[in-house]
């Protein structure tokens, strides 16, 4: 394997696989209580969900900083670098990284190009796993954003809630209320539409349970039934959702690759504690085949 030929660096709105290509330098989000700002290394998902229920101030994430985004750009020391960025419909961090790009133009900075993800979580965890692929294989970082949008054009990501609360406080709900409606106890299942990068809703339920069911049987929907897939799960503060999750996949589907991992404390802000989240996409990665 070839020295990477080029760095590969992305935003808090990633959520990491311990399998997968994820160990990158990160431009992290932060979360505010009110006055109180945490950086989102430096507050951990039981903490956030005991202040959900404790905290009167309802608290709102913040997008890294041109400075965060530097930092992250120059820590690779490569003379390119690839920054894989939550898509600009859910957040202002891409604009912040072209800041932090112009900021270091010049002599002996890193050529920087960047790559709008179009999603987040863990479907950007699968478009970051690509991108070390092609440096760590010696390509060139078009090379590598062909393979982004490949990986990209491939992976559906949806993720159901208990609440609609924390979305709709966070100002995050949009297409997702106007489809559930003001039946209080419907449970949206929601997926990151593609042209827009932002959220949309794909199906509901009238209980957690059926909107896991609901959830599972839109990948199955997408894919078509016995279709080999690879699945990353997400969940809150109850990992046995994503058990339920991957068990009803497994039932009609060879699953070639699965892991999962806990949605982090940023992006906890807007789901609340218990949330379930599966990105899917079919077989092998497109370099494999």
């Amino acid at each position: 394997m070839s020295a990477p030929t080029f760095g590969v660096v992305t935003d808090g709105g990633l959520d990491v696989y311990p399998t997968l290509r994820n160990d990158v330098p990160v431009a992290p989000f932060a979360v505010n209580f009110g006055s109180t700002s945490y950086r989102m290394t430096d507050i951990t998902r039981e903490e956030l969900y005991r202040q959900l229920q404790t905290n009167p101030t309802h608290p709102t994430s913040a997008q890294p900083t041109p400075q965060d985004w530097m930092s992250a750009m120059q820590t690779p020391g490569t003379a390119e670098v690839l920054a894989v960025t939550t898509s600009a419909g859910l957040s202002g961090s891409h604009n912040s990284a072209d800041q932090a790009r112009q900021l270091l133009a010049g002599p002996g900075a890193p050529r920087v190009t960047l790559h709008d993800s179009g999603t987040l979580s863990a479907a950007m965890a699968f478009q970051v796993h690509a991108a070390v692929t092609a440096a760590e294989r010696g390509l060139s970082t078009e090379q590598a954003r062909e393979w982004l949008r490949a990986v990209h054009a491939e992976t559906e990501l949806y993720f159901t809630i208990e609440t609609l609360e924390y979305l709709r406080r966070g100002g995050r709900i949009g297409r997702v209320q106007a489809a559930v409606g003001g039946l209080l106890n419907l449970k949206p299942v929601v997926m990151v539409d593609k042209a827009a990068g932002t959220y949309t809703n794909a199906a509901r339920a009238r209980s957690y349970k059926g909107a896991i069911q609901a959830l599972t049987e839109q990948v199955t929907r997408r894919f078509g039934e016995g279709t080999p897939l690879r699945v990353g799960l997400l969940f809150g503060d109850h990992p046995e959702d994503a058990d339920a999750a991957l068990s009803q996949l497994a039932a009609r589907h060879p699953i070639v690759w699965a892991d999962r991992t806990g949605v982090n404390p940023v992006l906890s802000v807007h789901v609340g504690p218990r949330a379930l989240g599966v990105a899917a996409a079919p077989g092998a990665w497109p370099w494999e085949r």
